[in-house]
């Protein structure tokens, strides 16, 4: 890309940013470069010493808590600034793959807040525990994030994402449920580039009826989503040739992933050379399995929207398997046809770009370091974390490569794409480059302050939501 083709879209973006998305202007601008910029900060409130960040500290709560107002005549405005983010960033959007469809990925992450006994709606969510024995769960709030996965060349394999889409799940909701809302806003706020073929890729959480099922208003949507090995699902019926008393059959033969001899026949099947990341060729044997439908609740009628069922194995030259289990994917959609199982096998692989997309937001940009015990702030600071990992994206083409000392890999920017953090080092650099949109403050004096003798009133502590059969739900321990 030439340079001031790319200085022109991040201007572009940043204007664009400037004019639909803030309410406190100057002061959310400011915050979004300090913390595209940070290298150093560990908590929220250290990005007021960022270069970036011209204003006091006491501005950045302001601009956090103005950013998206919880105003009582409109129900749902993060959705609202959800949009108008939407169409600022479908003028950035990366290029289609060269199949001619875009592919798009739903996953969840948890913001651990077990010590915020006074927030909101904290219940018992996942988190992954590296001590063994220890439940993987903590205390907190869970966010559904939707994002676009680009084309990865030979020459470009950085793991970036491109994200779209951030809400909080709620303890009354299900994270497949908000996981399709979020398809259908993006797809109706896509404009551009709607006539193309969205593949959406998922863990197995995204097999279940309740995210597929909405999404059938949208013909071009295909869902490929990992399943379990202990599913089973069932054929089709065979066709009756006269009318019987009682109910029609919606079911056929069982297929059950655990019982090979009831599978049957593949209707595909190949066996294809694979080279990973670090060289290693392999053999992918892919088959797959035509028409099979699910059981689930009657009023989503699954029985008549069958899906294409894959099995991958991964073999060696030797032919032993690497893996100790296959891997299953669920190819779900009107125009399922038009994916084959190897393109839905390649495409899902790039699903763990997410799983990169969380860590660096939690490391970098402070993603799950903002404590606060309000949930309208805790909503707006990932909104913010998303936009600032969707300027770095923008900003990638103008970032130079700024090893470490103790670095031994030299990463050449002409060969490979940069990482976000290389182009997080670069962005104090950057920002100069293409300027500032808004003039420096100017000091109004101190504040008055509270009255004096007014106190403020007591939060009260929250009861956590664990969510089971019987719905318990248990107060916080006092410390």
């Amino acid at each position: 890309m030439n340079c001031d083709t790319a200085i022109a879209g991040l201007r572009q973006f940043r204007q664009s940013v400037f004019q639909r998305v803030f309410e406190n202007k100057a002061v959310m601008l400011d915050l979004l470069d300090a913390v595209c910029s940070n290298t150093t900060a560990k908590s929220v409130v250290e990005l007021s010493l960022n270069s970036q960040f011209r204003w006091k500290y006491s501005s950045l709560y302001q601009g956090i808590e103005s950013f998206v107002k919880p105003e009582k005549d409109q129900e749902t405005p993060h959705i609202q600034k959800e949009k108008a983010y939407l169409r600022v960033i479908n003028e950035h959007l990366p290029s289609i793959w060269p199949e001619g469809f875009i592919v798009i990925g739903s996953d969840c992450t948890s913001i651990s807040r077990r010590f915020a006994k006074t927030l909101k709606d904290c219940g018992v969510v996942y988190s992954p525990n590296a001590i063994l024995n220890n439940k993987p769960i903590t205390i907190g709030h869970q966010y559904s994030h939707l994002a676009l996965l680009p084309y990865k060349t030979e020459q470009q394999k950085s793991s970036w994402v491109v994200p779209l889409s951030v809400r909080r799940v709620a303890s009354a909701e299900k994270s497949v449920t908000v996981a399709s809302q979020q398809v259908s806003t993006f797809l109706e706020e896509m404009v551009l580039k709607l006539e193309q073929l969205v593949l959406h890729v998922g863990d197995c959480a995204y097999s279940d009826a309740l995210f597929s099922s909405p999404l059938r208003l949208h013909s071009n949507v295909v869902c490929i989503a990992r399943v379990r090995n202990n599913r089973v699902f069932y054929f089709l019926p065979p066709v009756s040739t006269h009318h019987e008393k009682g109910h029609p059959t919606w079911y056929g033969s069982k297929f059950s992933l655990m019982d090979s001899s009831t599978w049957g026949d593949p209707q595909q099947e190949e066996r294809v050379p694979y080279t990973t990341h670090q060289g290693k060729t392999y053999t992918l044997h892919v088959q797959a399995w035509e028409n099979l439908i699910m059981k689930a609740p009657q009023t989503l009628e699954m029985h008549k929207h069958p899906f294409t069922l894959v099995r991958v194995e991964c073999l060696t030259a030797e032919g032993n398997l690497l893996h100790k289990k296959p891997m299953w994917l669920m190819i779900s959609g009107q125009n399922r046809d038009q994916i084959t199982a190897l393109s839905a096998t390649k495409v899902y692989h790039q699903r763990y770009d997410l799983e990169h997309f969380f860590r660096f937001g939690k490391q970098h940009l402070l993603m799950d370091a903002f404590q606060t015990p309000e949930v309208d702030r805790e909503e707006n600071w990932q909104m913010l974390s998303m936009l600032a990992y969707a300027q770095l994206f923008i900003a990638q083409p103008l970032a130079e490569v700024l090893p470490r000392p103790w670095e031994s890999k030299k990463v050449v920017l002409e060969t490979s794409l940069c990482s976000p953090s290389c182009v997080q080092r670069d962005f104090a650099r950057i920002t100069q480059q293409i300027g500032r949109l808004t003039l420096d403050p100017k000091p109004r004096g101190k504040s008055s302050g509270r009255p004096k003798g007014k106190k403020g009133t007591q939060r009260q502590k929250e009861i956590w939501v664990i969510k089971g059969k019987k719905n318990k739900k248990s107060k916080p321990k006092e410390a």
